[in-house]
């Protein structure tokens, strides 16, 4: 079995790389690749990204948001977790096999302490009935990969933050995550293991996986991304990863509601998004103005819903002629976080 540990600690460039090695006929299967993230959180590919987000907390604290390939639902992701994926051929597994795809693993994690460990429902790794992984699968092209987490030393309580939308009135046909109840696998690592870093953790499920005793041995089996492969990887983080018409525009149609009451007067926002854009916006509530707040809801409607995107636009009209004695800081913050 060949194995790539990606160097890039950018969600965006490692999801990348993996859809690269899968749609690359070159390489020999399986494969399993291993990276570790900053800060980031990752919507499956059916979810509503506004929906399964604390915008506000991601943009203030440098939280990366993407989207990813497969299903599933919303992970957080830091420098304490390890991510994993198979790449196998479609033919040898059946998809949605998520305990025969993971065996590797666990049967590692068992030898490293971990004895509880075992794969439940549908695609959870647990121990003590707490999960500590969360998988999901994607076939193409004769290809599946199936890539999960493993959370070593996650700052769980930043998952609550980054994870948790603030309470307007969201309605979405979009697949809605299940929060399950979370542990660190540090805890349940055998004596020897307690304070290994995230990298060493790494390197020890690559020696056990590929069975060999040291990491020069297992690099015999390494493989070496060429200066071709990270063109072409860059290229598919920008055309995706990067790009926000696939992270948040992807998204299905949702109705939101945003409300809040000011000094000046309560404002009550309804908004069709579509594609990622404003299809149609009304307000509603007591405010003032001088100008019929529908001038102002014709200029929103197309616009990408966005922070950036409706700033642009109040930026050039005079709000106050509308909500009167409403900052527009507030009305942007009302309507994009």
């Amino acid at each position: 079995m060949q194995y790539l540990a990606m160097r890039s600690y950018d969600i965006r460039q490692n999801l990348a790389t993996e859809q690269y090695l899968m749609n690359n006929n070159q390489i020999k299967l399986p494969m399993v690749l291993f990276y570790i993230e900053k800060p980031c959180v990752i919507v499956g590919r059916n979810q509503n990204t506004i929906e399964e987000i604390d915008q506000k907390y991601c943009r203030e604290h440098q939280v990366t948001v993407t989207r990813r390939l497969s299903g599933g639902g919303a992970m957080y992701q830091d420098l304490g977790n390890l991510c994993f994926s198979f790449i196998v051929d479609a033919g040898s597994h059946q998809f949605g096999d998520f305990k025969t795809m993971v065996a590797p693993i666990v049967n590692a994690l068992h030898e490293m302490g971990v004895t509880g460990a075992e794969v439940t429902g549908r695609n959870d790794i647990v121990v003590d009935g707490k999960k500590f992984s969360g998988n999901a699968m994607y076939t193409r092209g004769g290809k599946t990969f199936s890539h999960g987490t493993l959370m070593l030393d996650v700052d769980t309580e930043q998952v609550a933050k980054a994870l948790h939308v603030p309470q307007d009135k969201i309605e979405s046909k979009g697949i809605k995550s299940v929060r399950s109840r979370v542990t660190n696998l540090r805890p349940y690592l055998a004596e020897e293991y307690q304070k290994i870093t995230t990298e060493e953790f790494r390197d020890l499920l690559i020696m056990k996986i590929l069975g060999v005793d040291n990491m020069e041995t297992a690099k015999k089996q390494e493989y070496q991304l060429t200066p071709t492969d990270e063109q072409q990887i860059a290229a598919i983080q920008q055309r995706s990863y990067n790009n926000w018409d696939w992270v948040y525009g992807q998204s299905p149609k949702f109705t939101i509601q945003k409300r809040r009451h000011f000094t000046s007067g309560t404002i009550d926002a309804r908004v069709l998004v579509e594609a990622g854009h404003i299809k149609n916006i009304k307000f509603f509530g007591d405010f003032f103005g001088t100008n019929d707040v529908h001038e102002l809801e014709v200029k929103l409607n197309g616009v990408a819903y966005s922070e950036a995107e409706i700033a642009q636009v109040l930026s050039k009209v005079d709000v106050n002629s509308y909500f009167q004695g409403i900052p527009p800081l507030e009305i942007i913050q009302l309507l994009a976080d």
